[in-house]
């Protein structure tokens, strides 16, 4: 699959980003098959295959806004810092590395900020690719919902999945 460029906009409402956030901090982990985990690593491999970039690492290196990390993007780098991506989800750190650039490839590729408005969308433009109904749970949780917590809260929420 091509991953293209796209652009829409909408807004939400601030009663809508507090459910949001309350179904991610009120709800129970999620409950995952290894199956499903295997199936997510596979399908996150397969999408840093297509990666035109070059991820780093960092411990200190955030974008503090998209446009930060667009100009790292058209220079075919990016930044992946490490607290960005601690989900116990993954069995192995280097696929919340991979889904973190990913992710931000897939805000860069939609045109979206950071705001709750362009984790949806970037969300929407990989929900797309995702082989199972059961990635794309974790991946809203992952993005949307923890996104909303983060918002609300004005800090990262402890890590979790959760499937409201």
């Amino acid at each position: 699959m091509t991953l293209t460029q796209t652009n829409t906009t909408e807004s939400i409402t601030t009663s809508q980003k507090e459910t949001l956030a309350k179904l991610y901090l009120e709800g129970k982990p999620a409950e995952i098959s290894d199956e499903t985990i295997a199936q997510l690593c596979d399908w996150l491999m397969d999408e840093f295959h297509q990666l035109p970039l070059n991820l780093q690492f960092s411990d200190y290196m955030r974008y503090i806004n998209a446009e930060e990390m667009f100009a790292d993007i058209e220079q075919n780098h990016l930044w992946v810092s490490a607290d960005s991506y601690d989900s116990s989800v993954y069995p192995n750190p280097i696929y919340g590395f991979i889904f973190q650039g990913m992710h931000d490839y897939d805000h860069y590729l939609t045109h979206t900020d950071f705001s709750l408005e362009g984790e949806i969308k970037a969300y929407n433009f990989a929900a797309k690719r995702l082989p199972s109904l059961e990635i794309q749970k974790i991946l809203y949780s992952e993005i949307v919902l923890r996104s909303a917590a983060y918002l609300f809260l004005g800090q990262a929420a402890a890590p979790k999945i959760v499937f409201p």
